[in-house]
């Protein structure tokens, strides 16, 4: 029988129905993959010239992509905006050291969420929201950790943020549920393969799991497996840009694992996997950042706008959603998708939108928001009003306002048009001064509420990294007088006036 086309529409209008069914308390695995450094243009489906991932690729096309979706500029506020549905200001962290990378205790998070609705919770790589003990992941919802200490494998800091002694990329020495194991391995290739092993145990049991898989990799240092690196010589290429994007083909190729794993265990259809990054590009910039202007570090759309991609087969449609949409709402998705109650306490906490409607239905409406965002990463001891207005943005859907630079307590705002604009070329704000009042005014609301829980900012570390601690305990010794010397918080305070903002993590 030959179909008219007003039933060949109502026919596909009916088969994507069915295939977006309704999400909230279908409790799903949950796979979260999360690359640290990686900008939105180190991808070769978002238009990289050079990079090739063809695993990611693949997840970006069986998956519902969230095209305008955005992070905090740097990699632990970030982190501690995805695990509490708020912004980071509001967790405690204004930095990713000395302290201020600490998520306050009397945040809930989504990992404790689901861990108390049934889900068994483990975490993979970097966790970097506090060191010392009550800050650990184990004490934060998760059942099984396998962490290095610190930003990164090998960092070392002023105070609380460090981790084991001379860690390397290869074969790291890693803190697994309180006891440090030796490793043998590149460590993307370490972390992936043991979630992938509890990932294996989990699915034969009768709870849904949540594994997040954060990688330090592809943040430098830029160090590559050779035969990764080996992949992007030749090509015109600085030397760290050959590293960076041999690290992202080694996540790709680990990411790919996964999934197949998924589909060999028959899981893939019990499975959500999540795939985001956590700030603005790096190294990568260079080559490609898909039109946009700045990069991690910064309040420009080049240092907040990330891959968001989730792939649920049958549940969720592939196809690309432009919805304002950000980090503070996976918390409140995650938990309407798993059917897990939040806590009154944690309601109040979170301000993040759940994106089960657009999930299901990529037009559903969506209310316009405004977002904040701002470097922080001023100098410790010094009062954050000094840099109220220095790297900070604030945005809608149609406008952003960015203020890059302000040597003085007043603004230096632009007001970019984002429907004409996105590139952030063109400043507006003569032309619209009732956009730039309303948005300020917004903005002077939330610094506000922010500055009153910003409880780190005179925090003080131990005179030795909690990692550091933990080793020496474990295997004997003592750390150097170079280590103290790095490690005593005395110095923090020079430290931070001396790298406000160029620090690594």
């Amino acid at each position: 029988m030959k179909l008219t086309l007003p039933v060949l529409l109502l026919a596909l209008l009916f088969s994507t129905a069915a295939h977006a069914a309704a999400l909230a308390g279908k409790r799903p695995n949950i796979v979260f993959l999360f690359t640290d450094d990686q900008g939105y243009g180190d991808l070769s489906v978002h238009g990289n010239p050079v990079l090739k991932t063809p695993h990611l690729d693949k997840l970006h096309g069986e998956a519902r992509r969230f095209t305008d979706f955005h992070v905090s500029p740097t990699c632990a506020p970030t982190r501690s905006a995805l695990m509490s549905g708020r912004h980071e200001f509001k967790n405690g962290i204004t930095h990713t050291i000395l302290e201020r990378e600490r998520m306050a205790l009397q945040t809930t998070t989504i990992a404790e969420v689901l861990q108390k609705a049934g889900y068994v919770t483990g975490i993979f790589g970097k966790w970097h929201l506090g060191d010392e003990a009550e800050y650990q992941p184990g004490r934060r919802g998760f059942n099984e950790v396998f962490i290095h200490g610190g930003g990164g494998i090998g960092q070392i800091f002023p105070g609380s943020c460090g981790d084991a002694p001379d860690n390397k990329y290869f074969d790291p020495m890693i803190l697994h549920n309180g006891v440090f194991e030796k490793t043998r391995g590149y460590c993307t290739d370490v972390f992936y393969e043991k979630a992938t092993q509890w990932m294996d145990q989990q699915r034969k049991t009768n709870q849904p799991f949540f594994a997040y898989i954060p990688t330090n990799a592809p943040h430098g240092p830029y160090i590559a497996r050779p035969e990764d690196k080996a992949l992007y010589e030749g090509k015109g290429l600085k030397p760290d840009t050959e590293s960076f994007f041999g690290m992202l083909h080694n996540i790709d190729q680990n990411v790919g694992k996964v999934l197949a794993r998924l589909e060999e265990w028959g899981i893939a259809k019990d499975t959500l996997v999540v795939f985001m990054n956590d700030n603005g590009g790096t190294e990568g910039v260079s080559v490609f950042n898909a039109d946009m202007r700045g990069a991690k570090g910064s309040a420009w759309l080049g240092g907040t706008r990330a891959c968001s991609f989730w792939r649920w087969p049958g549940a969720i449609a592939p196809g690309d959603c432009g919805a304002l949409s950000a980090h503070i709402d996976f918390f409140p998705t995650l938990a309407e998708i798993a059917g897990a109650p939040v806590p009154e306490n944690a309601k109040a906490q979170v301000e993040g939108r759940s994106l089960v409607p657009l999930l299901e239905n990529p037009a559903a409406p969506w209310k316009d928001r405004t977002l904040f965002t701002h470097q922080g990463r001023w100098n410790k001891m010094v009062d954050p009003n000094e840099a109220k207005f220095r790297m900070a943005s604030v945005r809608n859907t149609r406008w952003a306002m960015v203020s890059e630079q302000s040597k003085t307590h007043e603004p230096q705002w632009q007001l970019f048009d984002l429907t004409k604009d996105y590139a952030q070329k063109n400043n507006v704000i003569a032309e619209h001064p009732e956009v730039a009042k309303e948005l300020g005014a917004a903005y002077e609301q939330w610094w506000a509420e922010c500055l009153p829980l910003m409880v780190n900012e005179k925090a003080m570390g131990p005179r030795i990294n909690p990692f550091q601690e933990l080793y020496y305990k474990q295997f004997g010794g003592s750390p150097t007088e170079q280590d103290l010397a790095k490690m005593n918080p005395e110095l923090a305070l020079e430290f931070g006036a001396r790298r406000p903002a160029k620090s690594k993590k």
